[in-house]
């Protein structure tokens, strides 16, 4: 059978055309090299919990067209995410906001802090951030970037917070209330019975092939359809001849533990550099600690998270975007431009950073130009 589109690719972004372009009456067939659909949002039960595997995906959005998106798929509960920050055993708030300003500093107005911040920045020399160090220190002081900042971000990436972009802590909210709200969208939670039954809702009625390498056998593929949405590294569809795009990695260490209650919140980041992982999810508080029957959990699942340099046959991640590899992506970008056939998208095909709902407008915005 020859189809008209081949996605490549069942994470969100091939999920969100492969149901567009079938509502629209095209045919389509969806092959992912993994042995489970959904991507990086892909959950697996385990002990009535439903365990986000690639890391923890809290769905957040200001796109009311995205929402009403993801809602045709899933109900959304009314998660919201408030991480812990531990500090060698010392707690705080995030996003920072005035509990974090008290308890750091004493102070207890947003005219206290605010001072406290500025008083520091001074001290500090800043006039135009150059890297991450000076941004940070710039909207949260040098106490906060020394003890909740530079650790955190020196085991994420891999280098010293001098030699990274300020755009990457630019997303960071800073807040002069009481608001524990990290993201504060208008729309907000995670979907009732997991990502991998939204994705699932999403390709209902669509071919999908599993355990599938398209680049082992492009050529038999390509010959399936007369179009390709290409979702995998856009270096990797090149055969890396430019040269290999950057990423960091990260690796999970699961553990299924016979008590109710770990850490008492979803997400606790370990912000000192001596701590080897960055944070430890606890799956069940995405969901209130209970099953899908509404009933307390006996047990619990936590992943430690350790970030790691990519290298080929690791999960890519977080693509590394500073002026080395967004050059060398530009080079690429020229080669797939030039693929007559083959739509590049997502995260990986972009290489971009993209918040989920970043990935599913943009593949709506693909439907409406191809479709």
């Amino acid at each position: 059978m020859k189809y008209d589109y081949l996605v490549v690719g069942a994470g969100l972004y091939g999920a969100v055309f492969a149901h567009e372009a079938k509502a629209a009456g095209k045919s389509v067939l969806v092959i992912d090299k993994r042995d489970n659909i959904a991507g990086n949002v892909y959950t697996e039960e385990i002990e009535g919990i439903h365990v986000h595997k690639y890391g923890a995906h809290i769905f957040h959005t200001n796109d009311k067209k995205v929402w009403d998106f993801v809602t045709c798929f899933a109900e959304f509960n009314r998660f919201t995410n408030s991480p812990v920050a531990n500090y060698k055993g010392e707690l705080y708030s995030l996003p920072f906001n005035m509990y974090t300003f008290n308890k750091m500093w004493g102070v207890v107005t947003p005219e206290q802090a605010a001072a406290k911040i500025e008083a520091q920045r001074q001290e500090a020399g800043i006039t135009e951030a150059r890297n991450l160090e000076e941004q940070a220190i710039s909207l949260v002081g040098k106490d906060i970037y020394e003890k909740l900042v530079k650790g955190y971000t020196e085991k994420q990436w891999g280098r010293p917070c001098d030699q990274l972009p300020a755009f990457i802590i630019k997303r960071l909210p800073v807040r002069l209330t009481f608001d524990n709200n990290y993201f504060n969208a208008l729309y907000q939670g995670i979907p009732i019975g997991g990502y991998t039954k939204m994705v699932e809702n999403m390709l209902q009625d669509i071919e999908v092939r599993l355990g599938v390498d398209y680049l082992a056998d492009k050529g038999e593929y390509d010959a399936l359809a007369d179009k390709v949405v290409y979702t995998g590294a856009i270096d990797a569809y090149f055969d890396y001849k430019l040269g290999t795009l950057e990423y960091r990695s990260v690796r999970f260490e699961t553990e299924v533990l016979d008590q109710p209650n770990f850490q008492g919140n979803a997400a606790v980041n370990y912000t000192d550099a001596e701590t080897p992982w960055t944070r430890i999810i606890e799956h069940k508080w995405f969901e209130f600690g209970k099953d899908a029957a509404g009933n307390d959990l006996s047990k619990t699942v936590i992943s430690r998270e350790f970030s790691s340099e990519w290298k080929p046959g690791d999960e890519p991640y977080y693509p590394v975007n500073d002026e080395k590899n967004g050059a060398l992506y530009r080079q690429y970008k020229e080669l797939a431009d030039q693929e007559e056939k083959v739509i590049f998208g997502g995260r990986l095909g972009e290489y971009k950073y993209y918040d989920m709902d970043a990935v599913i407008a943009s593949a709506l915005s693909l439907c409406e130009k191809e479709l």
